[in-house]
């Protein structure tokens, strides 16, 4: 439980810097004449994405002879799964992708996770701020960010304006007249992944961001109960708006990021007015457009508000994107993650992947309109917590994540989800 705590007590703060991959782990000497090789595994496997770390990784070696970096893409939907069987087998890359939350805790608790706490350069220390709180287990860094990721809802100005929707909403009453409208203008109204099945618990997981208090979260994480009311309240919220059928046909099919028939597909091809996803969706659907180009109408506006919700109608939820090294892997591995957080490599993260940089040094670099709302809102935010199944970690998240689609499915409810969370709890 120590773990769980220490979790739950920085998972309000862990942003507020922003305000302000072939297996197999690395000896520190290669076979090949004492050579270092690194492996990296990264969830970017196409576009501009994948050719930022291509060339990060070149211009690393360039400054480092005799190391070697050998990347391995993997699609987002299969990195954790992927990851977990290579810890498991005791096969796992050097660099790997590092969620935060429980879910590092979970790999901090097994011991194959590398302590950066005295490898992270002092100018790497100062950009970042308390970005760093995200991969910190009992005092301890374990990772690295790349990126802040608030979530909210992104739209199409230009669906918007044809179903006559004039303001973006900032109720859930205004949010479902702007349903009704888009429907009546024939237009889908929200694109979901629910296929993924996190895309469709991203919408339960902000219903409890309206409900529950800050400290109601934060104490269920660290006790592992969510028998407070206000869990139950959001599963009925949720389920109250699944019944005004505003999400796209064979959404419960959809997939979130793969293709122009994906969620992020239906928005950027304006098959759908909406999505609820966090601030890596510009650069997602940008890749999904039919010339390849940032959606030019794209939107965003904060999660409404819910009427009797204990929770601040300003807090946002998100996640904090970075990298960490397997326990024996090479000490390049630690000067690879200080190098890719320059202030030149984070710009260029930035422009790459169109987001939010974590570094405060490269926010210069955004210039994309509906990050510069999301960065508004944040500032404005009460509070802010991470996604709830990188909260509550692989084990009790996957739990929920499934219990939130088997209700939206018809074999669930708002009592089932509770139940089904309470009893993964009980078995951590």
């Amino acid at each position: 439980m120590k773990v769980r705590k220490t979790l739950a007590a920085t998972a309000a703060v862990l942003m507020g810097a922003l305000a302000l991959t072939a297996c197999g782990g690395s000896d520190d000497s290669a076979s090949s004449g004492g050579d270092t090789e690194l492996t990296f595994w990264h969830n970017s496997t196409t576009g501009d994405g994948k050719a930022y770390w291509e060339a990060t990784a070149a211009a690393f070696e360039e400054a480092n002879p005799g190391v070697t970096i050998k990347i391995q893409s993997i699609q987002n939907e299969d990195m954790d799964g992927k990851l977990q069987t290579a810890l498991n087998s005791g096969d796992a890359p050097d660099i790997f992708m590092a969620r935060g939350g429980g879910k590092l805790a979970d790999i901090v608790d097994s011991g194959q996770v590398m302590d950066l706490t005295d490898k992270i350069d002092d100018s790497v220390r100062e950009s970042v701020g308390g970005a760093l709180d995200a991969f910190a287990v009992d005092g301890k860094v374990y990772g690295m960010p790349t990126a802040v990721l608030p979530g909210g809802i992104w739209y199409s100005k230009d669906l918007f304006a044809q179903a006559g929707i004039t303001e973006t909403p900032t109720t859930m009453a205004e949010l479902e007249d702007a349903v009704a409208k888009l429907k009546a203008a024939g237009i889908q109204p929200i694109a979901l992944g629910g296929k993924d099945a996190w895309p469709a618990a991203h919408w339960y997981y902000f219903f409890a961001l309206r409900a529950c208090s800050q400290d109601t979260i934060n104490e269920s994480a660290a006790e592992m109960n969510f028998d407070d009311p206000c869990w139950l309240e959001a599963g009925q919220e949720y389920a109250d708006f699944a019944g005004i059928e505003p999400f796209n046909n064979g959404f419960l099919t959809t997939t979130a990021q793969q293709g122009a028939g994906s969620s992020a597909g239906l928005l950027a091809n304006h098959q759908a007015a909406m999505e609820l996803m966090g601030a890596w969706n510009p650069g997602v659907i940008a890749g999904l457009t039919p010339d390849g180009e940032p959606l030019a109408d794209l939107g965003w506006f904060p999660f409404p508000a819910v009427e009797g919700g204990k929770g601040d109608a300003t807090a946002m939820m998100g996640g904090v994107d970075g990298y960490a090294c397997h326990v024996d892997a090479p000490d390049a591995c630690a000067d690879f993650l200080n190098f890719y957080m320059g202030q030149e490599h984070q710009e260029g993260y930035a422009e790459a992947f169109v987001t939010l940089p974590a570094s405060k040094d490269a926010q210069g670099a955004v210039t994309d309109p509906a990050l510069q709302d999301v960065l508004a809102s944040y500032n404005d935010a009460a509070y802010v917590t991470v996604w709830l199944d990188t909260l509550l970690g692989q084990n009790v998240g996957n739990a929920l994540n499934g219990a939130v689609v088997e209700m939206l499915a018809g074999n669930g409810d708002a009592e089932s989800i509770v139940a089904t969370v309470n009893a993964a709890a009980a078995k951590e």
